[in-house]
């Protein structure tokens, strides 16, 4: 029977349908699978048929996607960054493996209007940042349905599925390799007893044949993972940490067989099942390391509640949260879950926002105070205005930021997958030899002897150093407010020796002074409502600040608003033009130095007074970054008396002050021309220049979207005491790291010279190997930050250099 060569499914009969791929004429069931392959090869990318290791989904035909490009749906998955930019991540089922991820990375980056796109294969989430004026988004859809993926909103059912399927398929494998383990090893007593008591050839041959039965299952079902991984590699020329395990497990099965087959001495079944056993086991735990990982994403995905309570003129309705638009009231019962971004409009609350910034302790929210989705509404029922929904939310920023830190590969894993490729080389040569030198010595323990050493050098321990420390590390930062966007700001925030703050808005919270303000022309309410109307959006701190200050007052409309990083911002309200920001922006006299200026066309109308206050936690973190040896300095672009000022307050020195974006990224650059790592720490859109410049960049939530775009790691204003714990934590990354690797290394050495000179049976050899692995795992799954590490801060120990 023929076969697709797409998805694999038989062609009927009287189906003559071929396409052309690589040059040959290859037979498809249908029309779908035609026009994918034909499409896949007219791109160039027939490789995908060689690096795959399950055939592909039947091509989804007909299939309606028109609904992506309804706006209640944008609203909810897209996040509308500018006109020509807009991303969404979305879940793909069907997206099997990494040949999948190759795929549809490369078919989507040569499609008109696509900006990025990154898969991670084994969540089987997709990143898509296109522009919707060139391409829409059904489009690209329904160009993704037609290669047989099957893309879904991210939601809480979709994830649930994906977990479930994974957990259970590895359950299934485990149970199965651990039965046959079990069986084998009772047939395998009775043959080690037979052997010193006596045993006839026909009750050993049923015993043999008994373990070849329970075994099989064990080969052919529960270790089809590992052959698919060393086949994948095999097609892409490579090696990888599957292909001894695969080699491992299909000689000792297939030189089983043969010794039963020929009555020959030795049978290995008991072997193969407990070593297939063990490593199921390990790779289990590690499953269940990273979904524990992936809990922090999941959970903010199930935040977003599917209904919300709209208040219309006469009475509510239940509608769905896509359906909610700004400006839309909303009541919130006790106990529910925010569905937007909003201000509350009426009495108080407290909020749980521990999933979203770490913190345990209920928050109090009172009129015209923030509400972010995902907030739990502790006591209630409350009505909120709707400012933000859906992908424009603080919610489902977090789960994009998380969602591509998993989607990238940092710096440290691509090398340990360099790593795991030399050892395997190595180990494979070894086992080469050890076969060589007994044949030469010993014929009959030639194969028993290889054997050891292909299973005991298993490269497993190497492999799963890097990635569940890592794993470990982002897990537990995340879960107290900190999360790691870029996973190579880890390894770098461990060695780094100086941290630059800015001031206003990450050191300091700036407050209107209003008694400290004076007003020439209008009143003062007048001119506290035109900056906070100038302001509103917008998330500069001091713009916070004013629209603090104009609470209760009615904000008038502003136009043609226009921010000038460093300056201020200017824009139209009730026909006239304002300037808001430092005195020479506004139009003021430089003699004269208030903390912000407005002005219209006929000049000044007030001079408003800014105080500060240190942030809680400040000065803490950054005496105990001071007392660890690392250098701390302030570059803000704020006024220099006020930068001085809070430097002398806190210990620290100043390395600029009044610096326009362009001297502040002057300043980095001469740290790190001096060999410093640098780390910077900011907020707003004057920062994004040189947090990009920085060697790790610290953003707070709070700040501008395009800060976080620049930085690797990004955590709530309230918790930069968590600063301190973050670099404790890299550092016993590092040292656990190293502790990983050197295990690794030191059970090489110990294992293999035994195994080589034929001290370690094939069974024992799988005990051991899986063991290094267990270890590595479980001992990742110790990194954890202790609750005074603000104050001691731990030394980064030396990575073990010679496990390369």
């Amino acid at each position: 029977m023929k076969r697709c060569f797409h998805c694999g499914e038989p062609v009927p009969d009287g189906v003559a349908t071929f396409a052309t791929v690589a040059g040959e004429r290859r037979p498809v069931c249908c029309t779908g699978c035609h026009a994918a392959a034909e499409w896949i090869a007219g791109l160039g990318l027939e490789d995908y048929y060689r690096l795959r290791t399950e055939t592909a989904a039947r091509p989804l035909q007909d299939a309606d996607f028109s609904a992506w490009d309804r706006p209640a749906l944008r609203r909810l998955h897209v996040r509308e960054h500018a006109p020509e930019r807009a991303e969404i991540v979305f879940f793909v089922d069907g997206l099997r493996c990494a040949a999948c991820a190759w795929l549809i990375e490369r078919t989507f980056g040569a499609m008109p209007g696509v900006r990025e796109i990154a898969v991670n294969a084994p969540a089987r989430r997709v990143r898509l940042v296109f522009d919707p004026g060139r391409a829409r988004l059904s489009e690209l859809m329904s160009r993704l349905a037609g290669l047989g993926y099957s893309p879904q909103p991210l939601d809480a059912a979709a994830l649930d599925a994906a977990r479930t399927r994974e957990d259970r398929d590895a359950l299934k494998r485990l149970i199965v390799a651990g039965l046959g383990a079990m069986q084998a090893m009772m047939y395998a007593v009775a043959l080690y007893a037979g052997s010193f008591d006596g045993i006839e050839a026909t009750t050993r041959d049923f015993f043999r044949w008994l373990g070849f039965l329970v075994a099989t299952p064990v080969v052919l079902y529960s270790a089809r993972p590992f052959f698919a991984g060393a086949w994948r590699a095999a097609r892409a020329r490579q090696l990888s940490m599957d292909t001894p395990v695969a080699i491992a497990i299909a000689l000792i099965y297939g030189a089983s067989l043969v010794e039963t087959l020929t009555h020959g001495r030795e049978i290995y079944f008991d072997s193969v099942s407990m070593f297939v056993f063990l490593l199921l086991g390990a790779r289990y735990l590690e499953m269940r390391a990273r979904h524990r990982t992936g809990d922090l994403v999941d959970a903010l995905a199930r935040l977003q509640p599917a209904t919300a309570e709209r208040l219309t003129a006469s009475g509510s309705e239940t509608v769905g949260v896509h359906e909610l638009v700004a400006g839309d009231r909303v009541r919130v019962g006790a106990g529910a879950v925010i569905p937007a971004d909003g201000v509350l409009v009426s009495g108080t609350c407290s909020v749980d926002e521990s999933l979203l910034t770490g913190e345990a302790t209920p928050q109090r929210r009172a009129a015209n105070d923030a509400l972010a989705a995902g907030a739990i509404a502790l006591d209630g029922p409350v009505e909120m205005r709707v400012e933000r929904v859906g992908a424009d939310t603080v919610l489902a920023g977090i789960v994009r930021m998380v969602t591509q830190a998993a989607s990238s590969r940092p710096a440290l894993v691509r090398d340990a997958d360099r790593r795991v490729q030399r050892f395997v080389l190595r180990v494979l040569v070894l086992t080469a030899v050890t076969a060589l030198g007994w044949a030469l010595v010993d014929p009959s323990r030639a194969f028993a002897a290889a054997l050891s050493v292909l299973v005991v050098s298993c490269p497993c321990a190497f492999a799963f150093a890097l990635p569940t420390a890592l794993t470990r590390a982002v897990a537990v930062l995340a879960r107290r407010g900190v999360l790691v966007v870029d996973g190579d700001a880890l390894d770098r925030m461990a060695r780094a020796d100086c941290f630059v703050f800015d001031k206003t808005g990450t050191l300091t919270q700036p407050e209107i002074a209003i008694a400290a303000s004076t007003v020439r022309r209008g009143t003062l309410d007048g001119a506290l409502a035109i900056a906070a109307a100038l302001e509103h959006g917008s998330s500069h701190p001091l713009a916070g600040a004013l629209r603090d200050a104009a609470r209760g007052i009615t904000l008038p409309r502003a136009e043609n608003i226009r921010h000038v990083a460093g300056a201020g911002v200017s824009g139209r309200v009730a026909g006239r033009d304002f300037r808001l920001g430092r005195v020479g922006f506004a139009g003021g006299d430089d003699n004269e130095s208030p903390d912000l200026m407005l002005a219209d066309g006929a000049g000044i109308v007030a001079e408003l007074a800014v105080r500060e206050r240190l942030r809680a936690g400040v000065a803490d973190v950054l005496a105990a970054l001071h007392s660890d040896g690392a250098e701390v300095a302030i570059l803000s672009g704020d006024a220099p008396e006020r930068v001085h000022a809070i430097a002398r307050e806190l210990g620290v020195r100043v390395l600029g002050a009044n610096a326009s974006p362009a001297e502040k990224v002057r300043a980095l650059e001469g740290l790190r021309a001096s060999g410093r790592v640098v780390v910077m720490v900011g907020d707003g859109v004057n920062d994004a220049p040189v947090l990009a410049a920085a060697d790790v960049a610290v953003a707070l939530s709070s700040g501008a979207a395009i800060a976080q775009a620049a930085s690797g790691i990004v955590l709530a204003p309230e918790r930069i005491g968590e600063l301190g714990r973050a670099r404790t934590l890299a550092r016993r990354m590092h040292r656990v790291l190293a502790q990983n690797l050197d295990w690794a290394l030191a059970y090489n050495l110990a294992a293999v010279p035994l195994a080589a000179f034929g001290l370690v049976p094939p069974w024992l050899a799988a005990i051991g190997m899986s063991a290094s692995s267990l270890v590595v795992v479980l001992n990742s799954l110790r990194i954890t930050v202790p609750d005074d590490a603000a104050q001691r801060v731990e030394r980064t120990p030396r990575l073990a250099g010679a496990a390369a």
